[in-house]
Order: structure tokens, then sequence, then C-alpha cells
């Protein structure tokens, strides 16, 4: 049963301040946030007091400033709501500590913008989102405060602050563009924002025997089981108990701190399962989805259990994605992107959806680098995941209506339900959508949104927000200046559309977008095409790309610099990490079990021939002869892969070609080494190999 009561209860949300502050500062803070203008000191004071008395009744000791550094996951530091008076320490929490925090910015990612003597950064209460409290293990309760966080000589070096900066941006062109449309009706547009959640889990005690995935979250090493996922008997599946049991409490978990975890079940892989949220408006649905994640791993934990979040946890299986579906709505409940009845005389709907294609057309890039990173490289392009070619699927009916418009015909385009029959009387009849889904393409329109599926399962989905943002508000952007002040406003619309479709059709693809001649199709559209994060980090570093936030204001030159720095720097650490784990398991672990192996082996061909009696041992012989082989060239590609990781010397100075030098060099050795170690599994008893094998991860929950 759903406990309806104890949802929110750890939040303390609109309604919770209402109650706890007088009308007048209850006022004065909806001003704020409706008006973006500063929040006075006594208005502070009166909202911190509240928050701390409410925080108290609910077990709380410490509050903290959560923010989301440039990590991928969130930071905390808990101070006490304590302090010192000439009666003796009394619980306090003043507006100032609410409102500004300290850290040290030196210790977090800030791609040269921070050394270590430079280490004052601050963070800034975020007051559009609410605060609310949690428990750690120990059962310590802490209010936690979102908040943005900035250098000292303020530069975001988080993903909250230029996440806000783009919703900005984007409601200043949305508002424009209304406006111009005769729209009076709306006042401002917000971001809508779901991200579906994929995730494995596996046993805590087979994971603890697993070095691969306690330093890199994913097996380096595994040979495939007999069954994977063919029989697609997982998906959708019935959930076993020990996981509908971390479910159940997940859930709860999450209910409680006012995140709308509706949706849940088994997906393609072995061991694999989704969690699905109602949507929301965009900056709450990324700290939503942090907490999903911190959650998902702290239940996993209580239930003996371990949540893996990586993007390919198992070669040979589906990996795990973030499917971020974006959509805009009014502050009167309309979503600008839902056709209704008429799409081709929907007028507004046009404009925003073309303006969403033609900006996802001209800053294809700008979303490939959204969803880089080693691990992402490992599952794009298979298992169901989307390939690193950004296109767009509308649906036939939606392609053929753009297409006459770009005509210059008059375009019809209806949306009539219809009904469809099974073929059994006591069935009801259904109505049928008016397009299919595409579940290969990497970003795809879904009714009255669009899915971007490339993003990796352990991602931050700001980032990836930050660029549909503020690509999108450039587009608004171009449609405001041609629509402001036209004679004929209709007109003016229908020209601009047309002109749309004819300079951005080449992103519009319906098909398969696994196949190989989908490939060879896009490079003779002139489409982009980034296999390697490599190449796809470098593109935030193009000055026409650089340019599109710089006019929005959502990034500095140098922030950006910074951050392309930064995912340099942590793609490289990530490939370091896991060769040097692959080089500790193969010489430590596989190497002496495969000594060990033909240790029995030939004792065994000894005692044979010991015997004086005429016995056959060519199969003992053979398997012996093979297992030698493949144990060589174990021990050959543990000293290729070591030779390869001592040649990157030479370009520790440049990031970009150390970069290159990883993707190119290191990961190729470590795919070797991978191959022959796996085939030595193959030859080795069960009761020798010293890892938990593919088999047992995946089907042993």
């Amino acid at each position: 049963m759903v406990d309806l009561e104890h949802f929110g209860e750890y939040v303390f949300d609109d309604a919770v301040m209402r109650t706890r502050i007088s009308a007048h500062a209850y006022e004065e803070f909806h001003r704020v946030i409706d008006e973006g203008i500063p929040m006075d000191i006594d208005l502070a004071d009166e909202v911190a007091h509240a928050m701390c008395a409410w925080a108290v009744e609910k077990g709380a000791t410490h509050y903290t400033h959560w923010f989301q550094p440039l990590t991928g996951f969130t930071a905390e530091k808990h101070d006490a709501f304590l302090s010192p008076s000439p009666e003796g320490p009394i619980c306090e929490f003043s507006g100032r500590e609410l409102i500004r925090g300290e850290s040290d910015a030196s210790s977090f990612p800030s791609g040269g913008l921070r050394a270590t003597f430079e280490a004052r950064g601050y963070t800034a209460w975020d007051c559009t989102s609410p605060a609310f409290v949690k428990k750690d293990v120990s059962g310590v309760t802490a209010l936690c405060i979102p908040t943005a966080f900035c250098s000292y000589t303020g530069e975001a070096l988080d993903n909250k602050t230029p996440l806000l900066r783009s919703v900005e941006a984007l409601r200043r062109q949305a508002g424009r563009v209304l406006r111009a449309l005769g729209r009076g009706d709306v006042g401002h547009v917000n971001v809508s924002v779901g991200a579906e959640q994929e995730y494995f889990l596996v046993r805590k005690d087979l994971y603890a025997k697993r070095k691969d995935l306690i330093y890199t979250g994913r097996t380096l090493f595994g040979a495939r089981p007999p069954k994977g996922q063919e029989l697609s008997d997982q998906y959708y599946g019935v959930i076993r108990p020990v996981v509908s049991e971390f479910m159940a409490e997940l859930n709860e978990e999450l209910w409680k701190l006012g995140v709308y975890a509706k949706t849940q079940h088994n997906e393609g892989a072995p061991a694999q399962h989704e969690l699905a949220p109602v949507y929301s408006q965009v900056n709450s649905a990324a700290d939503h989805n942090q907490l999903i994640m911190e959650m998902m791993r702290k239940v996993a934990d209580r239930h003996n259990l371990v949540c893996l979040l990586h993007e390919k946890p198992f070669e040979g299986v589906n990996g795990s994605g973030k499917h971020n579906n974006w959509s805009l709505c009014t502050d009167t409940g309309e979503n600008l992107l839902k056709p209704g009845k008429d799409p081709a005389g929907n007028i507004t709907f046009l404009v925003f959806f073309m303006a969403v294609i033609a900006a996802v057309d001209e800053y294809a890039p700008l979303l490939r680098m959204a969803c880089a990173g080693a691990g992402n490289d490992q599952r794009l392009g298979g298992h169901e995941a989307p390939p690193p070619i950004i296109s767009i699927f509308l649906g036939e009916p939606l392609t053929e209506m753009l297409e006459s418009i770009a005509g210059g015909e008059n375009a019809v385009a209806q949306y009539r339900k219809q009904v469809m029959s099974i073929g059994v009387s006591t069935m009801p009849l259904l109505h049928r959508d008016n397009t299919d889904r595409n579940r290969t393409s990497p970003f795809a329109f879904t009714g009255n949104k669009f899915e971007f599926r490339m993003v990796g399962a352990p991602a931050a989905i700001a980032t990836p927000n930050i660029v549909i943002n503020t690509i999108v508000a450039e587009y608004l952007a171009r449609a405001a200046d041609a629509l402001e002040g036209a004679p004929n406003m209709r007109e003016a619309a229908y020209a601009l559309v047309r002109s749309w479709v004819n300079a951005h059709r080449r992103i519009i693809f319906n098909g398969n977008n696994y196949t190989e001649e989908w490939v060879q199709e896009a490079k003779k559209r002139g489409l982009p095409i980034l296999p390697s994060s490599v190449e796809a980090i470098e593109q935030l570093e193009q000055p026409e790309m650089q340019q599109v936030f710089a006019r929005h204001q959502v990034f500095t030159q140098v922030e950006l610099h910074s951050r392309a720095e930064i995912m340099r720097q942590n793609y490289i650490k990530t490939i370091k990490i896991e060769a040097y784990t692959m080089l500790e398991m193969a010489r430590k672990q596989i190497l002496p079990c495969g000594m060990t192996m033909i240790d029995r082996l030939a004792d065994t061909v000894c005692k044979m021939k010991a015997t004086g009696m005429r016995l056959d041992d060519s199969a003992q012989r053979e398997h012996l002869e093979a297992l030698v082989g493949v144990v060589r060239s174990v021990k050959s590609s543990i000293d290729h892969l070591q030779h390869v990781m001592e040649g990157v010397a030479p370009y520790k100075e440049d990031t970009r070609r150390l970069a290159r030098y990883y993707q190119q060099q290191v990961l190729q050795a470590m795919a070797q080494l991978r191959s022959v170690c796996d085939k030595l599994e193959v030859l080795t008893a069960r009761e020798l190999w010293p890892i938990p094998t593919y088999g047992e991860l995946l089907y042993y929950v």
C-alpha cells in the first residue's frame, strides 16, 4: 500500500514553509523566486529559524550545504546546530549560514581554475529547490540545503549554477517567442524533465571478490555465460523476491524525500532493472536524480546487494543508460511540444518543435559531448544503446507534415486516434498512438516530449539539460528576432518553420540506427560522427560551440576550458585505474591460476604414464597444450599492457595527446589482455578460477 501520508515528510517544501513563517515572509519569499530579486537578511533569518526548528523536530543535529561539484556526485560538509552563549550552548541557525557557506574549492575538480594554494570556494543557497533531511548509516540526521558552488573569483565549479543559468536563458527567449505569437496568456515557461534510471544489482559477497567491480564499477574480465539475454525473459519479467524487497524500501525512502518514483521493472539484461520518476522541473529533477542514485546504493547495501551504475558493467549484455525526457510547459499547464489534434495548424507547436530540431542539428557535437566518458564509450552503439551519431526520430506522420510545409504545400496532419482490435471479442478496443517508438534513436520525439537516450547511467543529468536548454534558447532567440514586429505573424512563422525544415531535414531519421547502412547515410548527410569521447570533448573548445554558451550567459570561456580539461582528465584517470586494476588482477590472480591448472593437468599426465598401462592421454595433452599457449599469451599481454602504460610519460603535459594515447594505445592493450584471460577462464576448472564468473554475478541474485 502506498503510504501517501508520509510522502515528502523529509522535505521542507512550500506547504511546510507556509505553515512555519509569517504570511508576509511567505509572500516575499515567492517574490524572490518569481521576480529574481535579492533576498534580504531579515527574510533569510526567518526562513532559517523555521527550517532549523523543523529539521530538529525530524531528529537533525547538523546542517549541510548540499552541492554538486564536477565529480558527478554530490558533496556535503556537516555543521552542528550549535552556538556558544553566556548561558551555555544553544541550538541556532542564522540566515547568513543558510545563504552562504564556504568550502575548499581546490580539492574538487576545477580544470585549473583553482590551485592548491587558492582554496576558497563558496556555496550559495538555491531557494528554488527545497531543503530536506536525510539519515546516514549511523542514524545521524542532517538538514540538506541545495546550493550552488563557485570559486573565490566567481566561476561556476558545479552543475547546478550553469543549469539554472540555462533555464533562465530559455525562459527569456521562450517568453519573447510567445509574446510575438500573441500568447499573452503565458507568464513563463518551465523545462520539464523525467530521467529514467537503469542499474544492475549483484550480491555483495560476490562483488567483494571482484577488484575490478570495487575499483572501476565494471568487470574487466569475464567469459560469457551459457545464457545471456537471448531469450528476452528478463525484460518485464517477474521480479525476484530479494529485488522486490529492495525496490519496496527504495520507493519508501524516495517518497519520504518527495521523489515521485513511479515505475519499476526488470530491464533487458539479467540482474538489470529500471526506475522512472514522474516529470518535474529540471532543477528538481537533477537534484532528485542524484538522490535516486545515492539511495539506490544505500538501500542495496542494507539488502546485501550492490547497485552498479556503470554504463557497461558486463560485456555482451545491455549497458545502463539514463533516458532524459525533455519538454516545455507553460505556467498555465500547457505542454508546448504537444501537437494537438491539428499539429499543422498549431503554429505555437510548430515553432517550438522546429526550434528543438534545428538546434539539435546545428549543435549535435555538443549533445555528443554532454554524454562523453570512458564508460559510455563502452555502451553506445550496442545492445539497445543508440550509436554515437545524433539523429532525431519523429515518426512518419510528423515527418510527412514537415515535408509538406517545406514544399510550400498546405500541410494537413490531423491527429485522430486510430481504434485497433486484437481479434478477441472480450478484449477492449485499443487506441493506437499516431507514431511508433524507435529505441535505436538517440533523440526521439515520443508524442509530447523529446527523449535523449544517450546519457549514461551514472551521469549527472544537469550537463545534457544545460546543453539542450542553451541550444534551444539560441533557436528561440532567432525565432523571436524573425517574428517580433512582423506585419503578418502567422505568415512569418510558417516561413520560418519552412526555412528550418529545409535547412535541417538531414537530422531526421526514422529508420534503424544500428545498421551499417545508416552510418554510411549519416556520412552522406554530413552529420558529425564522434565515436570516441576524446573527439567529443574537444567540441567544447570549438569557437562556434563556445559562442552559443557565451551569448546566453550560461558559461564563460574560462569555465568552458576548465570543463573540457576536467572531462579529459576524468577520461584519462578512469582508463588508467582500469588498466592498473587489470594488471593487478592478471598478475596476482589470473596468471597464478593458469599456472596451477597447468600443474594439475601435467601431474595427471605424469600419473597416467607412471601406471605403466597403455592409457589414452591425448585429451589431457591437448588441453594442456592449449592451456600452456593461453597462459603464455596472458603473460605476454600483461607485459605489453605494462609497456604501454609506461609509454604515457612523453604526453603527461598535454592532456589532449594523453587522452588520445589512452584511447588508441591503452584501450587496445587492455582489450588484448582481456581476450586471452577470458579464454583462460574457459579452460580452467571452476574451483580454481579466482573470481566470481559472469554466470554467478548475473544470475545468483
